[in-house]
């Protein structure tokens, strides 16, 4: 049993510590729903948290929230929703923290840890079309863009992958939150764009996914759709209470796409995609993916293996990967 199973019960152990218990957290719409999504999965399995004010939430605007008219890569790369929180954690200002796991960086600040992964989300893509927009296939969702569409998104993996398959569309710079996003649409500023399914389910907008995107066709971000809890290396007890509720599944695909990432060792510049899923049989299968921005490389390829060699998994076909890949495309 895992902490999706009903009725399962973690092993918790009473805590003695100060209170309230600090979470830090991003402002946005969505992960402020996600912290909102974790502390009443805690206070559920916890029964010394039940019926209990114990958590107080603290807002961290990070610089990937405060810049939103460049790209990524040029405001400092990965991270960028992460580094203030990291701070904060760090100088004990927050005790533990929510992080959409895609945001964040394979190899954390020294004294940070990941404590805890929660049960994935539905991780594919989706094409975001004007509302009300009809004959769509979703066999061959790309067949809704018409000829030399201008997309709007942040995105180089998904740019990358949707450039291979359709070369005629063209992209702008997209930034901001999910509702930011839905109203440029329908607004008419671009003809589409591309969001996480997981953020619109959250959110409760999954009726405005007008094509989900098989991992088949555009490969997700690595971690797409799991919720990360960091917390301060030297805090045993705390993450002795997060273990409780963590979702080995979860873990398993989590350590798998970013040992894949850690191997790849690519910029924000890098289209880089990295899907892991347990089969029926329980074996872990992973698929990992490379190209240039503008989709003319692209180089996919997956591996099996057992879930227990999840990380040796992920890390021999992200080497795999970048040992066949043009040098151009790692450049920093």
């Amino acid at each position: 049993m895992n902490s999706a199973t009903p009725g399962f019960i973690p092993n918790v152990k009473p805590h003695r510590r100060g209170l309230p218990l600090k979470v830090g957290t991003r402002g946005s719409p969505l992960a402020r729903a996600q912290t909102d999504n974790f502390l009443a999965l805690l206070r559920h399995f916890c029964p010394v948290l039940k019926g209990m004010d114990v958590f107080e939430e603290h807002i961290i605007t990070t610089t990937g929230d405060r810049v939103q008219d460049r790209p990524l890569a040029e405001i400092g790369g990965k991270g960028l929703f992460a580094k203030e929180i990291h701070e904060a954690l760090a100088e004990g200002r927050v005790d533990f923290a929510v992080h959409s796991l895609k945001d964040l960086e394979t190899v954390l600040p020294p004294g940070i840890t990941l404590a805890c992964t929660l049960k994935r989300e539905d991780a594919r893509d989706v094409l975001i079309l004007p509302e009300h927009t009809t004959g769509l296939d979703a066999a061959n969702p790309y067949d809704a863009l018409p000829q030399g569409a201008v997309i709007g998104s942040a995105s180089v993996r998904r740019q990358a992958q949707l450039k291979h398959a359709r070369p005629d569309v063209n992209f702008v710079l997209f930034r901001g939150n999910v509702g930011t996003r839905l109203k440029k649409i329908d607004a008419g500023e671009v003809a589409a764009t591309l969001l996480a399914y997981a953020g619109l389910r959250r959110l409760g907008l999954e009726h405005r996914a007008s094509l989900p995107l098989s991992p088949d066709l555009m490969v997700p971000s690595a971690c797409q759709g799991i919720v990360g809890i960091t917390i301060r290396s030297e805090d045993a007890e705390l993450h002795a209470m997060l273990a409780g509720i963590e979702d080995p599944d979860a873990k398993a695909v989590a350590t798998a796409e970013r040992a894949l990432l850690a191997a790849l060792d690519g910029s924000c510049r890098t289209p880089i995609g990295g899907y892991a899923r347990l089969t029926e049989d329980g074996e872990l299968h992973i698929t990992g993916l490379v190209a240039r921005e503008d989709g003319s490389f692209l180089l996919k390829r997956t591996s099996l293996g057992a879930r227990e060699d999840a990380e040796r998994l992920g890390h021999e076909l992200g080497l795999s990967l970048k040992a066949d890949s043009p040098a151009d495309i790692f450049a920093p």
